[in-house]
């Protein structure tokens, strides 16, 4: 008595990153932080440049939201808690 095997086709497969939509970490405007804060909490916690820090915080000033980053919901959830502990208003959304 043999064993059989049968042959399956070709079997895609997708990784989780295909599968699952993008989250955006979105930052809101509040009447309390400093915007020189808000640039400096931006450079700590994503490691951005002073222009770019500078120029996602003048989108929150005077849009009153910014996507702030984008990517897999599990780093989403931990920037969102990051900013937040850090006092800033920030939200994470499917994108």
């Amino acid at each position: 008595m043999g064993v059989k095997t049968e042959e399956i086709g070709d079997v895609q497969t997708k990784t989780r990153d295909e599968k699952a939509p993008p989250w955006n970490v979105v930052v809101f405007d509040d009447p309390v932080n400093l915007m020189s804060f808000v640039t400096l909490v931006f450079r700590r916690v994503f490691g951005y440049s002073e222009e770019k820090a500078t120029t996602l915080m003048l989108e929150v000033h005077h849009q009153g939201e910014s996507v702030v980053w984008s990517g897999e919901k599990e780093k989403a959830e931990f920037y969102v808690q990051q900013l937040q502990s850090f006092q800033l208003l920030a939200a994470m959304k499917k994108a």
